[in-house]
């Protein structure tokens, strides 16, 4: 049930995301693509970056969880993970672009599914074992 909050949590700012891309859209009269306009490529690539690594990061999460990962590191995991992503987003949406934010919110979505993918790996291997 702890993946199922920050499942939820992380939709909504999917739905966030989703909004901004949609107000670009609008603003510059784009249906496809972006013909150009730096802000409309930024929300696309914020919100597609969202869509190609959370979802992973989820399911392991939700397998970690499964596994017997005790409950304050998958907490410990959803935080850094929206942490991460709320940095990404910032960071990418800039159109003069801090670099640090999206660096910093890379390193911790990557640590989230590192951290997610060891957890499995060692309590499997230690229910093998027992």
């Amino acid at each position: 049930m702890i993946t199922a909050l920050y499942a939820a949590l992380l939709g909504l700012m999917f739905v966030v995301l989703s909004i901004k891309v949609i107000k670009q859209r609008r603003r510059y009269q784009v249906g496809i693509g972006s013909k150009g306009e730096l802000a409309l490529e930024r929300a696309i690539r914020v919100h597609g970056n969202f869509a190609e690594y959370v979802p992973f990061a989820l399911l392991l999460m939700f397998l970690a969880e499964y596994s017997g990962l005790a409950p304050v590191y998958l907490h410990v995991l959803g935080m850094v993970l929206i942490l991460g992503r709320l940095s990404h987003a910032f960071g990418v949406q800039q159109i003069k672009e801090p670099l640090k934010f999206r660096v910093f919110g890379m390193l911790l979505t990557f640590a989230v599914l590192l951290l997610s993918a060891v957890a499995i790996l060692v309590l499997l291997l230690l229910k093998t074992a027992i």
